[in-house]
């Protein structure tokens, strides 16, 4: 096999298992890859998980226990059944589309919609649609749709033990700074593009991952500064395209991860 197979997101995609083992993640969530994940159940206390047919509800043990904890913690606060979206693929790995990130068994995609749910068949959940909570312009919050209890549910998330960040789009930020500025749990709400829907949720790496690398925390403070501002440009609005070059490489040890039996 060439060395560039490996890197190659339609092979990580074809694997329909993990690779055995104790769990091992070796890189980032942006270029790495997991042995040992777990499948998320599809349904369970204060759950369902959709798009099942995608073969991405896999993790670390760490990342399963810790929906399992937010879903009971939500589910006590009188939150409805969540959707839960991706994770990642069963050992990891670039997928080919969709994310750039949940290649290390750490990210999960937890939906921002709020109303009772019937428990579907897994086919219903294969093209369901949650309306955005951005106005078209991303000027704000959509006041039609956006309530307090979705920022009491990025709250619940934010505050929960191992969370790395939690990336909303930019006029959540914006909208969570205005009702609770100078809050503890901001810094770990971070803006990015798109997530105008659903929240994802990125985990610390675990205790014991020594080939985990995590990104660089946070700055200081709740996020609620000029920066925000920044989303609104035209250069954040269009982003350059990617620079020429050579794309980066996934760790070596990763290969034997894809190629293990």
């Amino acid at each position: 096999m060439a060395a560039e197979a490996a890197d190659a997101p339609a092979r990580w995609a074809a694997v329909p298992g993990p690779a055995s083992g104790p769990p091992r993640i070796i890189g980032g969530t942006g270029l790495g890859c997991i042995a040992g994940a777990v499948a998320l159940p599809p349904d369970g206390p204060g759950w369902q998980a959709v798009r099942l047919s995608r073969n991405r509800h896999w993790g670390h043990p760490a990342l399963i226990q810790f929906l399992r904890d937010f879903t009971g913690r939500a589910r006590a606060k009188a939150f409805p059944a969540l959707w839960i979206g991706d994770l990642g693929q069963p050992r990891g790995g670039p997928m080919p589309y969709g994310h750039a990130s949940h290649q290390a068994g750490l990210d999960v995609d937890v939906w921002l919609e709020l109303s009772p749910k019937p428990s579907l068949a897994a086919a219903a959940r294969e093209d369901i649609q949650v309306p955005s909570l951005v106005l078209p312009d991303e000027t704000g919050v959509d006041p039609t749709r956006w309530t307090p209890r979705h920022a009491e549910l990025i709250r619940l998330a934010a505050e929960m033990p191992g969370i790395d960040r939690i990336l909303v789009n930019h006029a959540i930020k914006r909208e969570l700074c205005r009702t609770h500025a100078g809050a503890a749990w901001l810094n770990r709400v971070r803006p990015w593009r798109g997530h105008d829907s659903h929240m994802h949720i990125r985990l610390h790496c675990p205790p014991g991952q020594d080939e985990c690398r995590s990104q660089p925390p946070p700055p200081p403070g709740d996020g609620c500064d000029a920066t925000l501002d920044w989303w609104l440009t035209p250069e954040a609005r269009r982003p350059p395209p990617r620079p020429p070059g050579p794309a980066p490489r996934l760790p070596a040890a990763c290969r034997e991860i894809l190629e293990a039996r």
